[in-house]
């Protein structure tokens, strides 16, 4: 960090709003990691953190509950009944007309679908915290969980479906009253104030610092070097727009672009997809103890192919490339935005309004996508590979939690600038 962007950090302090926005969404931030701290009646911790340790599905849903699924606390299930909503509901609207239609009627749509998104954030938590209050009695965590303790039981769904709607309402506050984000803010937070003991245990795995462990950490720093190229990378497509005359005015015309990123999709691509690769060794595991022989066979089968490195990370890999396609093609339509283009006079120079306009925007968004899905693909397989090179596997480069902190830093950070340079600060992205 430069002496310019302390001294553009010392001048937001100083202005009064972006103070209480920096106060305020720190302070939320306290509350929700006082709340990760406050576990659920009745938890075997020790069994808890073996459990987490040799799980993959727990390990990436501890990540999105900023570590309160590791103490199984009152916000375990953290934002992602949430997100999962979220992401339910943006297909939706690309399969739904109607849902489609209420999307594109400026605020009032967004109000009307965050408003769906909340409501369907219930149902996803509750089966959430069924699923996960289930799993977690079988494996000797929960005390005990079903038909045969319904107070316990319900107090428990109770609890957790009330820290995930908490967790919901704290990030739609910072939304609105602090900086950035809430949602991505709250896991970000997570993510960060579990890096300290993370630290520690590594250098105590490694016996010190270690050749290994500095050769770990500049591939790190070359890794988010490479993150923030790529999600800030874009393709610029030229529009002009002619002169119009409408009634008794006259509106010049200009130059301006549309802004294609070669990441569209975020990390919502690694979230599908390592949600789908782990559903099958999760089943196949209730079954590889079962008393009919090729049932039993197929489950332990299932498992041992999915412990097999080679073949996870090739899945892994190959279903992040098809999910980034799939995510992307429903979320930019090339004949909605060449038909809003042509509806205001625009048109991109060499190429004709309308059908020829569609076609050519989805071949340059096919062709930047291929890049960014490869650059997806290879951050989420990338802790594995960089794992198995150094011998440093107590801190893996989780590529979501990597892509999640690297996003929320170069957002905040633009905000941050876009705030100052109305105040006449020297800004601090250059």
């Amino acid at each position: 960090m430069s002496l310019s962007m302390f001294e553009a950090l010392s001048g937001s302090l100083r202005a009064p709003d972006l103070r209480r926005k920096i106060l305020f969404t720190a302070g939320m931030l306290v509350v929700f990691r006082l709340l990760a701290h406050v576990p659920v009646p009745g938890v075997n911790q020790q069994n808890l953190d073996t459990l987490i340790q040799n799980n993959q599905l727990l390990g990436l849903l501890d990540l999105f509950s900023g570590g309160g699924l590791a103490k199984f606390s009152v916000v375990a299930m953290g934002v992602n009944p949430y997100i999962n909503a979220s992401i339910i509901m943006q297909l939706l609207i690309g399969v739904i007309p109607a849902l489609e239609r209420l999307s594109k009627e400026g605020e009032y749509g967004r109000n009307r679908i965050n408003q769906y998104t909340r409501v369907l954030t219930v149902p996803m938590a509750v089966l959430q915290g069924i699923g996960i209050s289930i799993f977690m009695k079988q494996s000797g965590v929960l005390s005990n969980f079903g038909p045969d303790a319904p107070i316990l039981s319900l107090s428990i769904l109770a609890t957790l479906v009330a820290g995930t709607l908490l967790l919901m309402w704290l990030g739609e506050l910072i939304s609105e009253n602090g900086l950035g984000n809430g949602i991505s803010f709250i896991i970000f937070a997570g993510i960060v104030g579990r890096f300290p003991s993370t630290a520690a245990q590594t250098v105590d795995a490694a016996g010190g610092v270690t050749f290994n462990l500095i050769f770990f950490g500049l591939i790190g720093i070359l890794v988010i070097a490479a993150i923030v190229f790529i999600q800030e990378g874009q393709r610029r497509i030229p529009v002009q727009y002619a002169k119009r005359v409408r009634g008794q005015r006259q509106y010049a015309g200009g130059t301006t672009h549309i802004p294609l990123r070669v990441n569209h999709a975020g990390v919502i691509p690694i979230i599908f997809a390592i949600s789908i690769l782990l559903l099958p060794s999760q089943i196949a595991q209730y079954f590889t103890t079962s008393d009919t022989e090729w049932l039993r066979n197929l489950a332990q089968g299932i498992v041992g192919a999915f412990n097999n490195t080679v073949f996870y990370n090739s899945l892994y890999f190959v279903l992040v490339v098809a999910f980034t396609f799939f995510y992307t093609a429903f979320t930019f339509v090339p004949n909605d935005v060449a038909d809003n283009i042509k509806r205001y006079g625009g048109f991109i120079p060499g190429i004709r309004p309308g059908r020829p306009t569609a076609e050519f925007l989805g071949k340059v968004v096919t062709r930047i996508t291929v890049a960014g899905a490869l650059f997806l693909g290879i951050v989420a397989v990338m802790p594995s590979v960089i794992g198995d090179v150094t011998g440093v596997h107590t801190a893996r480069l989780g590529g979501t939690s990597v892509l999640i902190v690297v996003g929320v830093v170069v957002e905040t950070m633009k905000q941050l600038e876009a705030q100052l340079l109305m105040r006449s600060y020297e800004g601090f992205i250059r």
